[in-house]
Formats: C-alpha cells, structure tokens, sequence
C-alpha cells in the first residue's frame, strides 16, 4: 500500500512531461499566435505603470487607456517608419557601396599579395551586394502583412491593460494559498521592472550608438540605431549582432580605421550603458543565472524566431511564475537558483553567478 502514492507520483510526473513536450510543439505551430500575445504581453509591461499613473489623477480607466495606447502605437509606428525609410535608403545606394566593398577588398588583396599570399582565382568583383540585398527584401514582411501585424498587437495590448487592474483579484481567487499569491505578485513587478529598466538602457544604447554613427557619416546610422536598441533585449549577443553592420559600413566608407573606431564606440558605450546607466534605472538587481539566461535565448529562438530571442528573458520569467504556482513543480525554480524572486530573499552569494544584464556584454 505504501508504494502507490509513489507510483502516482510519478505517474503524474511523467505524464506532466509528457504535456510540456506536446505543448513546446504546440508553441511551435501556433508562433505567429504567440509571437502576437508575447508582443502585446511585454508593450502592456512597458506602458502599464503610465497608464497607472493616470488613473490615479483622476483620468477615467478606457481614458488613461487611449492615451497611452495612442502614443505606444505612434512610438511603434515611428520606429518602424525609421527602419523602413533607413532600409529603402539603403537600397537606392547598394551602386555606391558596390564600388566601396571593391576598393576594400582590393586593397586587401594588394596587401596579401605583397606578403606572397595566394588568392587564387578570387577578384573583388565577384563579391554581389546585390544578390544579398535581394536575399534580405525577399525574406523581409510584406508592409500590409506589417500592418495587420501591428493591428493585432495593439488590439491586444489595449485590452490586455483594460484587463491588467482585475489580473490581482483573480489570481487570488483561483490561488487559496497566500504564499503563493504574495510570491506571483511579487515577480510580476519584478517582471515589468525588469522590462521596463531594460527598454529604458536600450533607449539609452541606441540613441548614442545611432548619434555617433552619424556624426561619423556611416551610411543608414539611424537603422544601426533602431537595430542598436531593438537587439540589446537579447542577452550578451544581442548588442554584437547589432553593431556588425555598421562596423562592416564605417569599413567600407572609412577603412580599417573607421571600423575600429565604430568597435571601440562599441565597448565604451557598452560599459556606460551597461554599468552607470543600467544601474541608475535598476531599483534592484536582477540577478538571473547566465546558463538559464543562454538556455532561454536559445529555446525560445528556436520556438518564435527573432521574437523568441528579443523576448526570451520576460517569456522565461513568465514560465517560471506559471513554476513557482505549482507545489508539484517549484522545485525546479530552486534548481535553477531563481527561488529567492519569489521568496524576496537576496540571492545567495556565488562565485560564478551572472546576471543577465551584466556590467560588459
């Protein structure tokens, strides 16, 4: 009699697996859903302490809604103006930047030659912008799937932050144990600081970033800007694959010496931003292991794409409120070292902890 509650156990174990696994599938097949809900989850996140702050002088609650909704969707229809308009730009020239990359890759060559280094049969004019810009604008979104796009998310975010002040009362309800309520509400205003402070420095990084580049001159500054700011949500590579292009331009335009110039901007605005600033706008720290961190990054890449990767922190933070929820599963919280959000103990000192916005990418 005694070995079947074990027996059940694990029984119910295995078939919670079993569940995860079907439903990691699921996620894949429905992304676009997702990718949509995820969206609309985090820009409620950014805009819901405004939109506190206006019910709270008196502003009626659809009010503050439509206000703040209004200028979310002009700020997002703005950064998307900016990419297309810089992207459009850079198209026009790809002339120009052909003759460039030639006489970069001339040089090069000139320099390998006079070292006695063999190139083979490899001339400047075989290297086509054209053909890879071609690659880009074909994989890129339709504008009218673009559009539809930002409809559906800010549908969902207006009625997501309609529905955000009542969230507290149902969770109550539905959770009998106060344990449970006082830690969930405790990582959710973890989870939209944690938001917030991170669009705030990314604000920050792109808009310094995007400035140097073009007082420098390097060609579509204000796309490596947007890019800048956009991919500095992804961990510790985020900001590396955002300044590559324009590393590549300020080559082109400037030469070696333009391209370090462009990486050594890099690093220090990496260690403004990352250090003094991040640390300005951070009421606390946010120490999350490095290895859930590159384990979430690269789930949730694999499972939405680019979306998963910009978002893959928030979406991690949310599974593990879902975790903590659970008596069956909240263990698995103390395995990855990320109890102490919910239990508002400080995290226990390590020597190889990370976080995940640490002082140098």
């Amino acid at each position: 009699m005694t070995d079947v509650p074990v027996l059940s156990r694990s029984a119910g174990t295995v078939l919670l697996l079993a569940a995860a696994v079907f439903l990691i599938i699921g996620i894949q097949a429905i992304a676009y859903i997702i990718t949509i809900i995820v969206v609309s989850l985090i820009l409620a996140m950014i805009v819901y302490p405004a939109t506190k702050a206006l019910r709270s002088k008196g502003l009626p609650e659809i009010s503050a809604v439509g206000v703040v909704a209004v200028i979310a969707c002009l700020a997002v229809l703005l950064i998307c103006y900016l990419v297309f308009f810089s992207f459009e730009n850079l198209l026009s020239a790809l002339p120009l930047y052909q003759r460039e990359l030639t006489v970069r890759l001339s040089e090069i060559l000139t320099l390998l030659d006079r070292y006695g280094i063999d190139t083979g049969s490899f001339s400047p004019s075989s290297v086509n912008l054209q053909g890879f810009a071609g690659f880009l604008s074909s994989s890129a979104i339709s504008l009218a799937d673009l559009l539809l796009y930002l409809f559906f998310i800010a549908v969902t975010t207006i009625f997501t932050l309609i529905e955000a002040p009542r969230m507290p009362e149902r969770i109550q309800r539905v959770t009998h144990r106060p344990e449970s309520v006082e830690g969930f509400s405790r990582m959710s205003r973890f989870l939209i600081d944690f938001v917030i402070v991170r669009t705030e420095a990314n604000l920050v990084h792109g808009f310094l970033f995007g400035a140097f580049l073009w007082v420098m001159g390097v060609h579509a500054a204000v796309l490596w800007g947007v890019l800048t700011f956009l991919l500095s949500y992804i961990p510790y590579i985020g900001l590396i694959v955002a300044a590559l292009p324009a590393i590549f331009f300020a080559w082109l335009q400037f030469g070696l010496w333009g391209a370090i110039a462009v990486i050594a901007a890099v690093v220090v605005l990496n260690a403004l931003v990352e250090n003094p600033i991040f640390a300005h706008f951070a009421s606390r720290r946010f120490d999350i292991p490095a290895l859930v961190v590159i384990l979430s990054v690269i789930f949730w890449g694999w499972a939405l794409g680019v979306a998963g990767m910009i978002f893959a922190v928030p979406l991690t933070l949310i599974v593990l409120m879902v975790v903590q929820a659970s008596e069956d599963w909240a263990w698995v919280n103390t395995v990855l070292g990320v109890d102490h959000l919910f239990s508002g103990e400080d995290t226990p000192p390590a020597e190889n902890r990370d976080i995940e916005a640490p002082p140098a990418r």
